[in-house]
């Protein structure tokens, strides 16, 4: 299949699933799920391998059959889908797509493809719900019309394709099941639950691997120990980074858990849970973890304390300032060495943003198109190879700028100030109250995370509390009931009121009648 074919298949993917989120007839939403469907099997069929179609072809109908099962399931118990999406969530396969290598979330997939199926039997059904995402249907959507819109001028077609068929096309679908789900108490302790056990089990692994010196999946990881001054581990994670921004999922959870609550029981488990958890996160050796670990703690306590906390966090970062300041290895490295040093510092990092500014400076309008940071990068920088890793972004704005231009990122900023409104603005201490203002310090994280590894709109759990916020959004505030009474209670409310009218006409006419026999007789 041609590359130009491809070209177009994107923008129209990614049409279909802006009607998807916007669309309020069912229709019309039907339409968009199929337009969606012909989208992501021409980019599938694009980037399949060549001489295995009958392998593939047979893959495809066993998949199909598998994901019938699990719409059924779906269909039945719906919140099946937030617990089977969590449970995916670290299980990236290694897979060859063409000449690609790619770790991709091959078992969500699956899930994706069960989720369409029973989204699309809710529409043949008669379901009239629309725009569940609430408000930030709008600036998700625009801002996937104009990435899926930008393959067309994509300088790396096939890298292109391979985002929005593995990411944004699967995940965008994922957020609107997950966002039709009706809120139920128990299911969302359940998923809680789920996440502190899987990642109590990882960070175990993860202790483990760090004693014995032992690393799954990845030999790249293992060959860096043998250079590394420190042992990095991976738990069941391809990446250390993936593994830690994990863990930081399940430690924010759980300390807002412990904030809101007034049991010293769940408290002081909470608290044991967090500690083992951050030995865990502490193996990884992760900085970018532990700067989306400090940014969620510094909004918790925000919430919690208030303006006492602002001040806490402003007088610790001068004392940290000024502790770095006073290192001489720090000191020497900025002022004396400033560009190597600075880029030593931030392992590479810095020259990878000065270079993908000056992409986004190139190319202010439209960008380079989705995927085509690295081969950019590799003719802004001069390298020999367009797929060397040297060209790899770290940076997610910057990513976003250099591949979609000024929109790009001015939708992305839109999108980040929605999702974080939608999460912050219910203030409530029940449970949905709670589980909202986990989403918010989720988000808020990973988009910390994001500045210094760029997996933000990769990262399925993204999209996962976007759509968990909708949800909530959508349950009335403690005391405030704001669904309409039904009839049979309208009807007795007015019966009493009747009533009331008339006793209080008696009691008028009796008053009345007492006067009259008080007057005077006059013959």
């Amino acid at each position: 299949m041609s590359a130009e074919l491809a070209r177009v298949a994107g923008p129209v993917g990614a049409a279909g699933l802006v009607v998807l989120m916007l669309a309020t007839a069912r229709w019309q939403r039907l339409a968009g799920l199929a337009v969606w469907v012909a989208a992501a099997a021409v980019l599938a069929v694009y980037l399949a391998p060549k001489g295995h179609a009958a392998l593939l072809g047979a893959a495809a109908v066993a998949g199909l059959a598998v994901a019938a099962i699990g719409a059924y399931l779906l269909r039945r118990w719906p919140w099946l889908l937030a617990l089977a999406t969590l449970a995916c969530v670290p299980a990236r396969i290694p897979v060859t797509i063409g000449s690609t290598q790619a770790n991709l979330l091959v078992p969500l997939y699956g899930v994706v493809a069960a989720a369409a199926l029973a989204l699309a039997w809710d529409f043949v059904r008669g379901d009239e719900r629309s725009r569940e995402l609430g408000p930030v249907a709008l600036p998700l959507a625009a801002f996937v019309a104009w990435t899926g819109l930008s393959l067309a001028w994509s300088q790396d077609v096939r890298q292109g394709a391979i985002e929005l068929l593995a990411f944004y096309l699967p995940f965008g679908l994922l957020a609107v099941s997950l966002s039709r789900l009706d809120w139920r108490a128990r299911w969302d302790v359940a998923l809680y639950a789920e996440l502190c056990v899987m990642a109590l089990i990882f960070a175990a692994v993860g202790i483990e691997q760090w004693i014995t010196r032992d690393i799954f999946w990845n030999p790249k990881l293992l060959v860096g120990n043998t250079y590394a001054p420190f042992y990095r581990v991976n738990s069941v994670f391809w990446d250390p980074s993936i593994y830690g921004r994990f863990l930081v999922v399940a430690i924010l959870a759980t300390l807002v858990v412990a904030l809101r609550t007034r049991s010293t029981r769940l408290i002081i488990g909470a608290a044991a849970g967090i500690a083992l958890v951050w030995v865990g996160l502490l193996f990884s050796f992760s900085q970018s973890s532990f700067a989306a670990l400090i940014a969620g703690v510094v909004l918790a306590a925000a919430f919690a304390w208030g303006r006492r906390a602002i001040a806490l966090v402003l007088v610790g970062a001068a004392v940290f300032l000024l502790v770095a300041a006073a290192a001489p290895n720090v000191r020497h490295a900025l002022l004396h060495r400033t560009n190597g040093g600075v880029n030593r510092v931030t392992s590479g990092r810095s020259k990878l943003v000065t270079n993908g500014v000056k992409i986004a400076e190139h190319h202010p309008v439209v960008g380079v198109g989705v995927g085509a940071f690295k081969h950019a990068y590799a003719k802004q920088a001069h390298l020999r190879s367009k797929a060397s890793r040297a060209g790899a972004s770290h940076d997610t704005p910057i990513t976003v700028a250099a591949e979609t231009g000024i929109p790009g990122l001015a939708l992305l900023a839109w999108l980040v100030v929605a999702g974080l409104a939608l999460a912050f603005r219910r203030r409530s201490g029940d449970l949905v109250g709670t589980t909202a203002l986990t989403c918010g310090l989720v988000f808020a994280a990973i988009g910390v995370h994001s500045l210094f590894y760029n997996a933000f709109f990769e990262d399925p759990t993204v999209w996962g509390v976007l759509a968990l916020a909708a949800v909530t959004a959508r349950v009335p505030l403690p005391g405030r009931d704001e669904r309409p009474q039904p009839p049979q209670l309208d009807r007795e409310v007015e019966a009493e009121r009747e009533q009331d009218q008339w006793v209080d006409g008696r009691q008028r006419d009796r008053a009345g009648q007492r006067d009259v026999e008080r007057l005077p007789e006059h013959g």
